[in-house]
C-alpha cells in the first residue's frame, strides 16, 4: 500500500510539474512579447533624434570634431536681439556674376545643411537676408544679341568716366554707392554704330575698374556727359545719313537737351559740316575727335553707342522709349525754322488762285523718270502746282528742307532723294514709285512704313514691265525682265545690279493718273 501511495505521489508531482512548465512557457512568451512591443515603441519615438543620441544608446567611435558638432546641434542657440550689421560689413562675400539672372523664383533651401547639418549662425542669416533683398546689379552695357547694336549707359564713378581716345578705351571706376570698389569688374567691346557688324569701324573697349585708385588722372574734365558714336559706315548715302546715324543719334541725345558732348570715332568732316545745324541742336559743345585724343578726358557719365529701332524710323516702345517720328520731324522743323506743320487743305468746289504744290524728286540715271515733262503736264491738268526737286549732294540741308516743306505732295522713284520726306508737313501726301522687278517690299521697308510712322498719307505705285527701260536694254527674254523672281533668288547683288542700277522709268500716264487724282482727294480729307 505504501508502494501504491508513493507511486501516486510521484505521478501527481510529475503532472503538476508538467502543468507549471506549460504555464511558465506561456508566461515567458507573454513577457518576451510585452518586452518587444515596449522597446519598439521607445525606439519609434526616439527615431527623429537617433542620430544625435547614438553615443548614449549605442556608443560608436567618434572623432572630437564630430562630437563637438553633435553637441552644438543639440544645443540650438537662443535667438538674441542683435543690431543689424552695417551695410558695408553685410556685403563681404563675392557678388554673383553680372550675367546671372537677376531674379530667382526658387532656390533649394539650405541644401548644404540637409547633407551636413551645421550650427545656425545668426550673423550669417542677417548677411544672407540683406544680399537677397538687395536689387541685382544692372549691367553697364545692354547687349542685344547678334544683330541689334549694343549701348552702354555708364554712371560716373569716383571722379567720373575716363575716355582715352587713341586707345578707344572707356574706363568706369566704381561708384560711391558701391563702396568705392567693384569685386567683379566686367569688360565689353562695343561697335558704336547702329549696324552691329559694320566693317571699317573700330570697337570701343568699355572696362570697369576694381577700385577708384586704378583710374588714371584726368587731363581734361568735362561738366556734361559724353555720347560716344561713329560717323562712318554707310554714311555718304543720304538715306543712310539719317537712318544709320542721325535718327539713332537723336534717340540717345534727346534726353540731355543739348547738355552732352559728342565724342566721335571715325569722324567724317563732310558729315559734321553738312549736318552742322542738327548736331549743334543736339549738343551745345564742341565735337571731340576721339581717334586723335591722346589725353584722358573725364566725364560725369557717358553713353557709348547708338541704336537703330528700325530702318529710317522710330519705335516708341523700344529703348530709349517714348520717342516717335512725328517728334523727330518736329525737331527738324525747329532746327531749320520750317514754317509749315500741316499741308494745304483743299476745299471741294472752292475756286482759288492758290493750288496745292506737288514736288517731283528728279533722279539722274539710274531710276531716272524719263518722261517727267509729261507727268508734270498731267499733274497740272489735275490741279497741282508742280516743282522739280533736284538737290545736289553738297547743297545745304536747310535750304532744300525749306523747299520740301512748302510742298503738299512729294512724288519720286525709289531712292535716297525720298529721304526728304522728313521735311514734309505732317499729313502731306507721299507717293513712292517702285521700279519694276518686285521691289515693293524694299520700298515698303525703306520708305512706306517710315512714311506712315511720320504721319504722312502714303501711296505706292508699282511699275510694270513696259514702264522699265530694261525691256529696251536687255530684251524681253532676259531673266531680269521675264522672271524677276529668279533674280531675287540669286541674291541681293543681282537685284541691286538690275533693278536699282540698270533701269530707268517711263510712267504709263493712264495708270498713274488715278493715283494723282487720289492724292488731290487726300488733301480734302
Amino acid at each position: 500500500m505504501g508502494d501504491d501511495h508513493g507511486a501516486k505521489l510521484v505521478k501527481s508531482l510529475r503532472g503538476a510539474a508538467q502543468k507549471y512548465v506549460g504555464v511558465g512557457f506561456f508566461l515567458g512568451f507573454f513577457l518576451v512579447l510585452l518586452t518587444y512591443f515596449t522597446l519598439s515603441e521607445q525606439f519609434a519615438i526616439a527615431a527623429p533624434n537617433a542620430i544625435r543620441r547614438t553615443s548614449a544608446a549605442h556608443p560608436t567611435p567618434t572623432t572630437p570634431a564630430v562630437a563637438e558638432k553633435t553637441v552644438q546641434q543639440q544645443q540650438l542657440p537662443v535667438k538674441k536681439e542683435e543690431a543689424p550689421l552695417p551695410e558695408h560689413e553685410q556685403v563681404q562675400e563675392k557678388p554673383p556674376p553680372v550675367d546671372e539672372e537677376p531674379h530667382r523664383e526658387t532656390e533649394e533651401p539650405n541644401s548644404e545643411t540637409e547633407e551636413d547639418p551645421k550650427p545656425i549662425d545668426e550673423a550669417s542669416k542677417i548677411v544672407t537676408t540683406a544680399e537677397e533683398s538687395a536689387p541685382a546689379k544692372k549691367p553697364a552695357c545692354d547687349i542685344q544679341g547678334p544683330w541689334a547694336s549694343d549701348v552702354c549707359d555708364l554712371a560716373g564713378g569716383s571722379g567720373g568716366v575716363r575716355i582715352h581716345g587713341s586707345t578707344h578705351t572707356v574706363l568706369v571706376p566704381p561708384t560711391i554707392e558701391s563702396g568705392g570698389s567693384n569685386p567683379n569688374p566686367q569688360e565689353w567691346r562695343v561697335l558704336p554704330y547702329s549696324r552691329k557688324h559694320m566693317s571699317g569701324i573700330k570697337e570701343i573697349t568699355v572696362r570697369e575698374l576694381p577700385t577708384a585708385a586704378d583710374a588714371p588722372r584726368c587731363a581734361v574734365t568735362s561738366q556734361v556727359p559724353a555720347l560716344v558714336f561713329a560717323m562712318g559706315g554707310l554714311t555718304g548715302n543720304y538715306w543712310h545719313d539719317f537712318s544709320d546715324v542721325m535718327i539713332p543719334l537723336y534717340l540717345q541725345a534727346a534726353r540731355f537737351d543739348g547738355e552732352v558732348q559728342l565724342v566721335v570715332t571715325n569722324i567724317q568732316p563732310w558729315y559734321a559740316g553738312k549736318y552742322r545745324h542738327i548736331i549743334a541742336r543736339l549738343s551745345r559743345y564742341d565735337v571731340v575727335d576721339m581717334d586723335k585724343g591722346r589725353q584722358v578726358r573725364c566725364f560725369p557719365s557717358a553713353v557709348v553707342g547708338i541704336r537703330m529701332h528700325k530702318e529710317f524710323s522710330i519705335d516708341p516702345t523700344k529703348e530709349p522709349t517714348g520717342h516717335s517720328m512725328p517728334e523727330f520731324t518736329k525737331f527738324l522743323r525747329n532746327v531749320f525754322a520750317l514754317p509749315r506743320a500741316a499741308p494745304m487743305r483743299v476745299t471741294a468746289g472752292l475756286i482759288s488762285d492758290k493750288k496745292p504744290r506737288m514736288m517731283i524728286i528728279s533722279r539722274r540715271h539710274p531710276r531716272k523718270l524719263v518722261n517727267v515733262a509729261e507727268v508734270v503736264a498731267l499733274a497740272k491738268r489735275i490741279g497741282f502746282e508742280v516743282v522739280i526737286g533736284d538737290p545736289p549732294f553738297n547743297v545745304d540741308v536747310g535750304d532744300f528742307a525749306r523747299e520740301v516743306n512748302a510742298a503738299d505732295v512729294l512724288m519720286g522713284v525709289h531712292g535716297a532723294g525720298l529721304t526728304n520726306s522728313l521735311f514734309l508737313p505732317t499729313g502731306a501726301v507721299f507717293i513712292q514709285v517702285n521700279p519694276f522687278g518686285k521691289m515693293e517690299h524694299i520700298g515698303e521697308v525703306d520708305f512706306g512704313t517710315p512714311a506712315v510712322d511720320m504721319g504722312l498719307k502714303y501711296m505706292a505705285y508699282s511699275c510694270g514691265m513696259e514702264e522699265s527701260t530694261l525691256v529696251d536694254t536687255l530684251g524681253r527674254d532676259h531673266p531680269a525682265v521675264k522672271d524677276p523672281e529668279s533674280i531675287h533668288r540669286s541674291g541681293w547683288s543681282k537685284v541691286a545690279e538690275y533693278y536699282l542700277g540698270k533701269q530707268d522709268v517711263k510712267l504709263d500716264l493712264q495708270r498713274v493718273e488715278p493715283v494723282l487724282i487720289k492724292a488731290m482727294a487726300m488733301l480734302r480729307e
